[in-house]
């Protein structure tokens, strides 16, 4: 279930309520005095951008794909 930032008008106080989209219009309707605020979802990522796998992890790769192309198709693996 998504959570939802809202304003309370006449306090001026900001908040979270964790509530199913479904329920969303109900809880607008019977609380007037309050506004839904609009915000981005925080995105996390693991990686940097443009970064290539360590030498480690790259020389697998390698031994993957020289293993892998003896047969009828040559190995696509990206070695970087």
């Amino acid at each position: 279930m998504p959570t939802y930032n809202l304003l309370n008008n006449e306090t001026g106080d900001e908040f979270t309520e964790f509530m199913a989209i479904s329920e969303l219009d109900d809880f607008l309707a019977n609380n007037t005095h309050l506004t839904l605020q609009v915000s981005a979802p925080a995105i996390v990522s693991g990686r940097g951008l443009n970064k290539k796998p360590d030498s480690g992890f790259r020389d697998l790769l390698k031994t993957i794909k020289k293993g892998n192309s003896k047969g009828l198709s040559k190995s696509t693996v990206n070695t970087f």
